[in-house]
């Protein structure tokens, strides 16, 4: 399994388009991927699942990752929350 913790910088936490941008990154993977939030842990293919936890802006969350490709999709969700601002 592999775990990567991440400190959300974007002023409107993960919102639509990130939480959608993020599903979609996800998504290409065979792995189960979720989103630890205060104690709460969701499937990151589901949108639903990502919007629900709220997290807002100076939030730290777990990615954790478990399956054939984990490595990769570990790095591809860091890319992504590099990319659209969400993290550092």
């Amino acid at each position: 399994m592999e775990k990567k913790e991440f400190h959300v910088v974007a002023e409107t936490g993960i919102h639509a388009r990130p939480a959608t941008l993020l599903v979609q990154a996800a998504s290409k993977f065979a792995s189960d991927l979720n989103l630890e939030y205060k104690g709460k842990s969701v499937n990151l293919k589901s949108i639903m699942g990502v919007m629900s936890l709220g997290v807002g802006q100076g939030a730290d969350v777990v990615i954790t990752a478990e399956g054939e490709d984990e490595a990769a999709a570990i790095a591809a969700i860091e890319e992504t929350m590099k990319k659209e601002g969400l993290s550092e």
